[in-house]
């Protein structure tokens, strides 16, 4: 069965890819969405298995990889618990991009290879997570980041679709070679690469050193902050998070399958497959506490003042992320993994609903120029409305005899805050992340207002939308100033010659699933995941569970357990005076606060950072390179040096090609007077 789940959709991928347009849009479209709703199939009985406390499955030999010495590394598939949440996740949310795809890619002339870059993703991300032993994840690892080089550039004549590929591919490489010096490392100190044995022996390598340029370090601090590295440059955490916004120029099916449910949980996953490994150091637990925190909260930061709507859905993932990894750190990997379940059903749905918003929109992305959307697209309207109450965790808490019950955020998000809370060691964490959960509420329903409530702002001319944009990027652009343009220049029926409609049936389908796990994956499943006696027979030592912790979040006090509802009310609140009722009020504040405005906006100007730091030396040292070495001396006194020498020589010697018989002739005398004075002289 295993082999079916991971091999199909490779067997589609290789099909769809080679056969192309030979094989036609509909065929290839059929044959990889096909292998990946059988896959989906396949996997869900794997995951009820362990819910309901069936026998851990074998791992499955495939074939010896290779074999060197005491490098031993065969491909093998290990089906976990782990494994079985990540199976459920990867294939239901790719089955239906598959299907999405179908209407969002209708009119590209390319679906064969969009769908196989598709099915080929799914196969590496697959693979990473059946791994047992570090090579072999890998393996998957490297796949996924090619496929999602493939697939962020799949419109490969948008310049900026090109930068924004190579961005990603490049930023990754960063990451993996921190994954890489850990899996070297931990083979040196392990002496295998295989998961269960390196995991069976961690606890005893606590406390150990390792000599590295003289000095003396602790063993299992080194190899996790390395290992961790990875996960840093894969899950968009903060320093190497620069790719993901920017990854948006890919089609909004590859935003939903790669950068909200798939790809960027790859860090999370691994981290949570090795947590044996980092329980034995405090000190990456503490570094990856803070990376998440401060991960969480800055990516909050900036989704309130972006203006596309894969954009703020964008740095919203950043910010989800940057809660599992301080749930982690903390020590609660049962909790992570269930904010990664959860957060699969309600982002998956929240980019998919954007771009059927775009798609209505004739692929406008800019909210400050939507509005009034909700009677016009309601289907996605309702839809997007359950992935906004998700993500913002509306709920009612367990307290005061009252059931708990809330959708899919919710349970995972508040658990992960609970927990963080409880374990001590994440007590900042916890405030981060409640001041985080406000700007999540406040951005998510700012993205609702602007989209589906207020007046139209579908503006027909050309000229008035530049206007618009010519004046910066206020958010007073939506407000009273987008409403004067608008009542200026409106047309006709007020729609400014923008006719919104819903997405086909293709799009509204995977839509309406992806919903109903935003609405119900979190109360189904949460005592699996997170509850101390169900959660310890769910995991069965896939994942290092820490059962105390888990108990101590039952009993933290009344107003940790109400902070995160509060604070979503908060945001609500706000977004409702600023988008709503008062549309001036982000005008005014932009104006107040203009600095801190621009510093937001601009992303905290990282890239204008890195752009100084890295960018332009690695280009100056290239064009160095390039003019002095390449040119300059290389090819000075090289090949253009030979040629040189040799059309001066063609010069001379062709003086001596006169034609005339005379001039030989006198030429061998010459010759000759000179051989018969060398012979005189001897």
């Amino acid at each position: 069965m295993i082999q079916l789940i991971v091999f199909l959709p490779l067997l589609a991928a290789i099909i769809a890819g080679l056969g192309n347009r030979a094989i036609g849009n509909v065929p290839a479209k059929v044959l990889t969405t096909g292998a990946l709703f059988a896959s989906c199939l396949l996997s869900w009985p794997i995951f009820i298995h362990y819910l309901t406390g069936g026998d851990p499955y074998p791992v499955t030999q495939v074939f010896t990889w290779m074999k060197s010495g005491d490098l031993d590394v065969s491909w093998a598939l290990r089906v976990d618990a782990l494994t079985a949440v990540m199976l459920v996740v990867i294939t239901s949310v790719s089955a239906l991009v598959h299907l999405y795809s179908w209407g969002y890619m209708d009119e590209d002339p390319d679906q064969p290879r969009f769908f196989a870059y598709l099915s080929l993703f799914t196969f590496a991300m697959l693979m990473l997570v059946t791994a047992n032993n570090l090579v072999q994840m890998f393996f998957g690892w490297e796949g996924v980041g090619l496929a999602s080089y493939l697939l962020i550039g799949f419109w490969f004549k948008k310049p900026s679709a090109n930068a924004a590929a190579i961005k990603a591919f490049v930023v990754n490489r960063v990451g993996d070679l921190g994954f890489m010096l850990g899996i070297f490392g931990t083979f040196l100190v392990f002496g295998t690469v295989s998961i269960p044995e390196i995991l069976a022996q961690a606890p005893h390598m606590a406390g150990s050193t390792i000599g590295f340029l003289g000095y003396r370090f602790d063993t299992m601090t080194v190899l996790c902050l390395c290992l961790f590295v990875g996960a840093m440059g894969k899950s968009a955490q903060l320093g190497l998070h620069t790719w993901l916004p920017d990854a948006m120029e890919g089609p909004t099916p590859v935003s939903a399958l790669i950068h909200a449910a798939t790809m960027v949980t790859a860090g999370v996953f691994m981290v949570c497959r090795l947590s044996p490994m980092f329980e034995t150091s405090e000190v990456a637990l503490d570094f990856v506490v803070f990376i998440g925190a401060a991960t969480c909260i800055f990516a909050a930061t900036i989704g309130t003042c972006q203006h596309d709507i894969k954009r703020v859905i964008a740095y919203s993932t950043c910010s989800q992320l940057g809660y599992m990894f301080f749930a982690a750190g903390s020590g609660a990997y049962g909790a992570a993994m269930f904010h990664l379940f959860t957060h699969a059903f309600f982002k998956a749905l929240l980019f998919l609903g954007a771009g059927s918003v775009i798609h209505a929109m004739h692929h406008e992305q800019d909210m400050r120029f939507y509005g009034g959307l909700r009677k016009k697209i309601p289907v996605t309207f309702w839809v997007m409305m359950i992935g906004t109450l998700a993500i913002t965790g509306v709920g009612i808490p367990g307290i005061f005899g009252l059931p708990q019950i809330g959708f899919a955020g919710f349970h995972s998000k508040d658990g992960i805050l609970e927990l963080a809370y409880a374990s001590g060691r994440g007590i900042g964490a916890f405030y981060v992340g409640v001041l985080a959960a406000l700007l999540t509420s406040f951005y998510s329903w700012r993205l609702m207002f602007l989209t589906f409530w207020g007046k139209p702002r579908w503006i027909r001319s050309e000229h008035i939308q530049h206007a618009v944009h010519d004046h910066g990027h206020d958010d007073h652009a939506h407000g009273a100033h987008a409403h004067d343009h608008h009542d200026d220049h409106a047309h006709g029926d007020g729609t400014g010659g923008y006719h919104p409609h819903e997405s086909p049936l293709s799009m509204l389908i995977p839509l309406i699933l992806l919903a109903t796990g935003a609405l119900a994956a979190g109360f189904v499943f949460h005592g699996w995941f997170i509850e101390p006696d169900s959660g310890e027979r769910f995991w069965r030592g896939a994942i290092a569970f820490n059962e105390h912790l888990y108990h101590s979040a039952h009993q933290v006090p009344l107003w940790v357990k109400l902070s995160a509802s509060f604070v979503m009310l908060l945001g609500l609140i706000g977004a409702w005076m600023a988008y709503i009722w008062r549309t001036d009020i982000p005008a005014r504040f932009t104006s107040t606060f203009r600095l801190l405005y621009d510093f937001v906006y601009n992303k905290w100007y990282f890239d204008e950072l890195y752009n100084l730091l890295f960018v332009r030396p690695a280009f100056a040292l290239g064009r160095l390179f390039w003019k002095a070495g390449d040119e300059g001396l290389i090819d000075r006194f090289g090949p253009n040096g030979s040629a040189w020498v040799v059309s001066l020589g063609s010069r001379v010697t062709g003086r001596l090609q006169t034609g005339y018989v005379y001039t030989y002739a006198f030429v061998m005398l010459i010759g000759l007077t000179a051989a018969v004075t060398w012979a005189i002289a001897q």
